[in-house]
């Protein structure tokens, strides 16, 4: 029998501080209330929806004329347990928190009038408040909309991605809008859907993007002091070696912003141009020596 010295003991999670709580609380708040406005008083009185389970609510206060917060509370709390369940405590609890102040937000909301009677306007506006409030929400570990959970759900069961599951719950969705509420409003509502989307992506990954870069090139020496010295950013040196050829390779990774990306082109293409360059995008670095020095 091998015995596993510590195998007994459990793994303690880390409990968040205090004041990183009251953080979270204070900024899906924020996010609730900025995407209660985009509905309030931009979208919904122009009978403008957006997708998921918000699109639902929308197509059924209008059909009974009841609150709209009433079906975002209702419809969303089967999601508060499956998201329990599938994801965790801490997630089902700020979504849940999350869901309750865009409920009481939008209620005490709906009363004032459309900030404006233009259409396009109202979508791209609402759209783009909508889409940074949902943004804020999932940056600090909540949801306002349980569709992305029931794809989650869904994709252990069928066999399409869980971008796949929403783009069919949301083309459902915003079609029947062409139903209730007319098909040019169902066409104002799919670009709502797609600025809302582009809004919370930059909202998530910010607008500081960053890339990750990959380099293999014979003058990995030239090109790695280069970008250290001109761009001010630290590489590392990695070991590869060649499939076809079996010769050692030494390949460069640094990490860089946007902005510096047409500068780094430009340092490989002056010291290699048959450099091998492969670059992505990162939502997010932390930790490390990222952070630019100064360069004097």
């Amino acid at each position: 029998m091998v015995n596993f010295e510590g195998a007994s003991q459990k793994i303690q999670h880390k409990r968040l501080s205090g004041l990183k709580i009251l953080q979270r609380g204070i900024l899906i708040t924020i996010g609730a209330i900025l995407m209660a406005v985009g509905l309030e008083i931009f979208l919904v009185p122009n009978k403008v929806i957006d997708g998921g389970i918000v699109g639902i609510s929308i197509i059924l206060s209008y059909l009974t004329g009841w609150k709209l917060g009433l079906f975002l509370f209702v419809l969303n709390i089967p999601f508060f347990f499956i998201g329990y369940k599938q994801i965790g405590k801490t997630f089902a609890i700020s979504t849940m928190y999350g869901i309750t102040i865009l409920s009481v937000a939008t209620t005490l909301l709906h009363p004032v009038p459309a900030f404006t009677q233009d259409l396009l306007l109202a979508t791209v506006f609402g759209g783009i408040i909508l889409g940074v409030g949902v943004g804020i929400v999932i940056r600090y570990g909540g949801s306002l909309d349980g569709t992305e959970i029931l794809a989650i759900l869904f994709n252990k069961r069928v066999p399409f991605s869980v971008g796949e599951v929403i783009m069919f719950f949301n083309i459902f969705i915003l079609g029947s809008a062409g139903f209730v509420f007319g098909w040019d409003r169902a066409m104002y509502s799919l670009i709502a859907y797609f600025v809302a989307f582009k809004s919370i992506d930059v909202t998530i990954t910010g607008l500081d993007e960053s890339k990750s870069t990959w380099i293999i090139s014979d003058c990995h020496e030239q090109i790695g002091d280069a970008i250290m010295s001109r761009l001010g950013r630290g590489v590392t040196y990695i070991n590869g070696e060649g499939a076809y050829s079996g010769e050692g390779k030494k390949v460069i990774f640094c990490v860089i912003t946007r902005l510096e990306e047409a500068k780094l082109k430009e340092i490989v293409e002056e010291i290699d141009p048959h450099a091998f360059l492969a670059m992505a995008d990162i939502a997010e670095v932390r930790g490390g020596r990222f952070k630019k020095k100064a360069i004097h």
